[in-house]
């Protein structure tokens, strides 16, 4: 009411009073963003970690305020966690803890199945938690934290720890055999075994360098699981070398009869007799390759040819992630451009319905606006049931919803995985200088997109057209009366987005923002806006009203819900996501459909996305092999004394891939991020076991 009685200027000897010509009401600000939870309204919390942080850290810390906070809510207040990526490390963390600790035990047990010795079992296993604890140093050295890379490397990298000290002591144990004493033995035999050992350590850290020092995204992804790896493999070759020859030599294995072994030393006496036997028949067979190596030459090019025809061709398809289950996905709702809050509110909550009936979703959290208060976009989070307590695949339910989604009336709806700023899978940039050119081929691009089988989700990222008022200014008319463009920007920002005019305090001591604003009916045509004053300088120092319409064109029209540039040109993007087929196998059908759309000069089009991070990730990764064959390669050199023993074994690490395809093609995976570290830890095996194999057959 005091506003009212505010003077704002006196006209004829008369105070012209605030509430004259304008009504000032205790409100609120015009929303921008909603939230939803289960369909009820809510008030969306998001908290965001540091990079300096650890998730699962923060996201315990915050369970903990949030438990607190509840124990003060009034009656009809839930506080309840939407969303948490905490758990989700966790978890991620402690499957790939119970692998590291589910694979040493069984590390262990197969040394004691094939060494038949409970105490070389353990002098060679304590390369295991030796190796393991001097890892954590060098996670501590580089800065890393115990990820799930970094678990990760440790985990697969078990079986190599521990691969130097079960040849050094099985060397040793031969060389008692040959009847000498253990101290002896014990030094013996590791010299002569030593150089092979090394070589062998040696060229598995070469391979695992070069991938640590990778730049950008891949060395974001590798390094912590490559230096982990290559640290661990490091220090496992010392203690082969030191702990293991001392225990050797000053803890032996007493003699025993075979009748004087304990039930489970005769069932592995059976088994290494059994063993021994298919050894024998093994040297019948390595005799018929050695004397048909031709036919041997032919099979293994053959079989590696065949192996590698099976990406080339399709069947074994490639993607950048492998399909995961992680009981969560994101609907992303677009509304026709301009449409208002309450309109995105409506269609995004006819989505999360659909979701919510299917009986794998436990709930939905619909957020509208967020951060960017876009009123016209909205994102439909949607948990799942665990994974064992459900029939479905999440990619399955995916694809199931997805089908339900394209019935919804006026709405655009995509289903994203959260990844790369949930960006779709497919990126197709178009750049040009004209925006109505491109948005044509954009538009070609897209239906020719669209065509191509397991491309879902098609659409662009400029969204089309949007209503907007286009107000064209007389600049020789207005510069004669005096008016400047920056006038009218300024009148008209006040009607539409208002002008903060300061703060008050109110009675009960709240500080509110004042604003000043056109009401809702003054705006509401072009008309009205036509008539908006503008003053100017009029005779004897006073001002003149002069109409927006006499100096500017005010009319109705379309233009460009969104512009992006990218290096400073004008782009759009043709968007699409994958289903029911591999990201390669999608792109290599949309390639000839996209050389049929003509593009004009001046106009290309580029790969984006996740696309676009697989190609740069793959390269990265092998050029870094590449160079890793090449340091195997020399420390082979070093090791033989020869440039041509070594090749032998550099031969073996492309046959290395014939497995690997098989192994894809019977599992029905793809070649992505994951299957392309154990082809990583692969090369460093082969070459390992090739080493010691060639130069075993020296002696």
């Amino acid at each position: 009411a005091d506003f009212a009685q505010l003077v704002v200027t006196q006209r004829n000897g008369r105070l012209v009073r605030l509430g004259d010509v304008a009504e000032a009401r205790d409100g609120t600000e015009e929303p921008r963003t909603a939230a939803l939870f289960n369909g009820r309204a809510a008030v969306g919390i998001d908290i965001i970690k540091a990079d300096e942080y650890s998730a699962t850290d923060v996201s315990s810390r915050v369970a903990q305020q949030v438990e607190r906070i509840k124990a003060t809510l009034p009656a009809g207040v839930e506080l309840i966690t939407a969303r948490d990526a905490g758990p989700r490390v966790a978890n991620s963390v402690a499957d790939v803890q119970g692998a590291l600790i589910e694979g040493a035990i069984l590390t262990v047990l197969v040394v004691f199945l094939f060494l038949n010795s409970w105490r070389s079992t353990v002098i060679t296993g304590l390369a295991l938690p030796v190796s393991v604890l001097a890892s954590f140093v060098a996670v501590w050295a580089f800065g890393f934290t115990l990820n799930t890379m970094s678990l990760l490397g440790l985990s697969l990298a078990i079986g190599i720890l521990i691969d130097d000290a079960i040849v050094v002591r099985e060397n040793i144990v031969r060389h008692v055999e040959m009847g000498k004493d253990h101290y002896t033995a014990a030094r013996e035999g590791t010299a002569e075994i030593g150089l092979a050992v090394a070589a062998t350590t040696f060229s598995i850290v070469v391979v695992f360098v070069p991938i640590a020092f990778m730049g950008d995204l891949a060395g974001q992804w590798f390094q912590p699981f490559a230096l982990t790896i290559a640290c661990s493999v490091l220090v496992s070759l010392f203690v082969s070398f030191s702990l293991d020859p001392m225990l050797s030599a000053y803890w032996p294995d007493p003699h025993l009869e075979p009748h004087q072994r304990s039930w489970v030393g005769r069932l592995l006496v059976r088994f290494n007799n059994w063993f021994d036997r298919q050894a024998e028949g093994y040297k019948r067979v390595i005799g018929w390759a050695l004397d048909h190596r031709f036919a041997m030459t032919g099979l293994a090019v053959l079989s590696l040819v065949g192996a590698l025809a099976l990406p080339a061709t399709g069947i074994v398809g490639g993607a950048f992630f492998p399909d995961a289950d992680n009981s969560e996905m994101l609907i992303n709702i677009e509304t026709p451009p301009g449409s208002s809050l309450d309109y995105t509110i409506l269609k995004s909550e006819e989505a999360a319905r659909l979701a919510r009936a299917m009986p794998e979703v436990r709930y939905t959290y619909t957020t509208i606006g967020g951060r960017t208060e876009a009123v016209d976009e909205g994102i439909v989070y949607v948990r799942l049931t665990p994974k064992k307590d459900r029939a479905r695949h999440q990619k399955e339910v995916e694809a199931a919803l997805r089908a339900q989604l394209v019935r919804l009336g006026g709405v655009t709806a995509s289903i994203g995985s959260g990844n790369f700023e949930n960006q779709k899978q497919i990126q197709l940039q178009l750049q040009g200088p004209e925006s109505r050119e491109l948005t044509r081929l954009a538009t070609e691009v897209r239906a020719a997109v669209e065509q191509v089988p397991g491309a879902v989700d098609v659409g662009l990222s400029t969204r089309g057209q949007k209503p907007e008022l286009e107000v064209t200014v007389d600049r020789a008319l207005a510069g004669s009366v005096g008016v400047t463009v920056g006038q009218v920007a300024q009148t008209l920002r006040v009607a539409f987005a208002g002008l903060d005019a300061g703060d008050w305090i109110d009675p009960s001591g709240e500080t509110r923002d004042v604003y000043v604003r056109l009401s809702p009916e003054a705006r509401a045509n072009v008309r009205d806006l036509a008539s908006l004053p503008l003053f100017v300088a009029g005779p004897e120092g006073s001002s003149v009203p002069v109409p927006l319409g006499q100096v500017a064109r005010v009319k109705s029209g379309v233009g460009p819900a969104r512009i992006d540039h990218l290096d400073r040109e004008r782009v759009i993007a043709v968007q699409a996501n994958t289903q029911n087929r591999p990201l390669t196998e999608v792109l290599k059908d949309i390639q000839p459909r996209l050389a049929s759309v003509t593009m004009p000069p001046g106009y290309t089009v580029r790969q984006g996305g996740e696309s676009e991070d697989q190609q740069e990730v793959f390269g990265q990764i092998f050029a870094a092999l590449g160079l890793a064959v090449l340091l195997m390669y020399f420390v082979l050199v070093v090791q033989f004394g020869s440039f041509l023993e070594p090749l032998a074994i550099m031969l073996s690490l492309p046959l290395s891939l014939i497995g690997v395809m098989l192994a894809m093609l019977v599992t029905g995976s793809t070649l992505n991020l994951m299957s392309l570290i154990g082809v990583i830890l692969l090369m460093g095996i082969v070459a390992k076991n090739a080493i010691l194999l060639v130069d075993f057959a020296k002696w």
